[in-house]
């Protein structure tokens, strides 16, 4: 028997049958692409997903960031320090609440927003799928993202077995 057969899932057991590896060198081939485009910008592709957020919706709080990005604070700190020493971001804590810290973009970062929207077409283009392939492949990842999160959450709260 080769380790091939010795998988017990209904997809082979080699680096070619993961859905993990599949996932994992696509998106580090996006990243990739986006690279090209971003580094014009001065941004990395961290720090355009956090411009993304807050083109859209301008001030945001330090929760509301991580939740969107899927991060936690400890990662999201440093980066944010970076992106209000380009002069592109904002970080202040709410008068009305000392304890959230809101981040805002800044003029500067604002006006990376059309050059940026030129860097994802450019991506969206080097996929080679339409708009419509486009939201169906994202909204099956974002199903997906969500029912492994689920997972994870229900195998964390479960108790330890003991040997």
């Amino acid at each position: 028997m080769t380790t091939a057969e010795a998988g017990t899932g209904t997809q082979p057991f080699t680096i070619d049958g993961q859905l993990c590896f599949a996932l994992h060198s696509a998106s580090r081939a996006m990243t990739a692409c986006y690279r090209q485009g971003l580094d014009a910008l001065g941004l990395t592709y961290s720090q355009y997903a956090v411009m993304l957020v807050l083109w859209q919706h301008e001030a945001v709080s330090m929760g509301f960031l991580c939740e969107q990005l899927h991060l936690d604070s400890g990662t999201l700190s440093p980066l944010l320090k970076r992106l209000e020493k380009q002069g592109r971001v904002t970080r202040r804590r709410r008068p009305e609440d000392e304890r959230t810290l809101e981040i805002a973009c800044t003029e500067e970062g604002r006006a990376l927003f059309d050059q940026a929207r030129l860097v994802q077409r450019d991506v969206e283009r080097a996929t080679g799928l339409d708009g419509s392939d486009l939201a169906s492949l994202r909204g099956q990842l974002d199903e997906l993202a969500g029912r492994l999160r689920t997972a994870t959450t229900v195998q964390e709260q479960q108790p330890v077995a003991q040997a």
